[in-house]
């Protein structure tokens, strides 16, 4: 499992010591040009928390409706953040398309008490007392994805649909957004589209590897947090699911095996299998007009 959850060690362009940092370079420098070259709105807070942020890059010539595209990094839920995510701004934004990158609380910033902890207080708050999550919890960053949907919905009442776009952690954050019972949040974000990339969509995998050690999850907060448990009736959304080529086995495995469930239950779902890219360049390259996940998300994302 410790191989397997390990993206560095199938890439085979560069070694396992050198691709994490040439990943990091390369989405910050593709970030860099995207903010020199687009209209931007940094930092605008969705919520009071210090990670609770978006980056909004906004479409070239804007109309009073336009599609929003929702990118969610990756990192193993610990490295990353909204500041690396404007990569693949350029292409959309030229075609009317607004890019939103967002932010929350990774781990193991604030990860405040361990899981055995946090049960106990969940157990002993007052009944009318909900229970709020704490920063870098696993269930904060589901809940803080949900409602920076929300908040871009009330902010620009005129979205013409919401297209989640996810890579690794960032694509296990989207699915669970797919599995949402928005009645709570009393709005519904008009959803219309989702791109996963190289996602974990079962965590309970995770927790018998060092990724789990800044996560520190219980096997009930991995359950609660796997997408592949939580999916729901289908909705009007098309989903693509992408892996690549040169991903592990279980990586490989966990995508075919989330398809094939939100197939089962009657979503409109594709599974494409990227040759010739590895975990990191499968998204590094949306940057690229004639990158073939660019080419199908065009046709997925209207005006794109």
């Amino acid at each position: 499992l410790e191989d397997q959850y390990s993206p560095s060690r199938w890439s085979r362009r560069l070694d396992r010591d050198t691709i994490i940092d040439a990943h990091l370079q390369a989405v910050a420098a593709g970030t860099e040009r995207a903010r020199a070259s687009v209209r931007t709105l940094l930092h605008v807070p969705y919520g009071s928390g210090d990670g609770e942020k978006l980056d909004i890059y906004l479409p070239t010539n804007p109309s009073e409706a336009f599609p929003v595209l929702v990118y969610i990094h990756g990192g193993y839920w610990q490295s990353l953040s909204k500041d690396d995510s404007g990569f693949a701004a350029p292409p959309l934004v030229s075609q009317g398309v607004a890019v939103v990158a967002v932010g929350y609380d990774i781990a193991p910033k604030g990860r405040c008490c361990p899981a055995e902890a946090a049960a106990a207080c969940v157990a002993q708050r007052p009944p009318a007392l909900p229970f709020v999550p704490c920063s870098g919890h696993m269930d904060n960053m589901v809940l803080q994805v949900r409602r920076s949907l929300v908040f871009l919905m009330e902010r620009y009442p005129g979205i013409r649909g919401i297209y989640l776009c996810g890579h690794s952690a960032g694509a296990h954050l989207a699915a669970m957004v797919l599995s949402t019972d928005w009645t709570e949040f009393q709005v519904v974000p008009d959803i219309k589209g989702a791109v996963l990339v190289s996602g974990v969509y079962d965590l309970e995998p995770i927790l018998h590897t060092y990724v789990n050690d800044a996560l520190n999850m219980s096997r009930e907060e991995a359950q609660r947090n796997s997408p592949v448990r939580h999916v729901t009736v289908p909705a009007a959304c098309e989903v693509l699911v992408a892996v690549a080529q040169h991903d592990s086995p279980e990586f490989r495995r966990q995508s075919q095996e989330y398809s094939q469930a939100l197939r089962a239950a009657g979503w409109s779902v594709s599974l494409l299998d990227l040759a010739g890219v590895d975990h990191f360049n499968v998204i590094e390259k949306l940057s690229e007009d004639s990158y073939v996940l660019t080419q199908v998300g065009r046709r997925a994302v209207p005006r794109w």
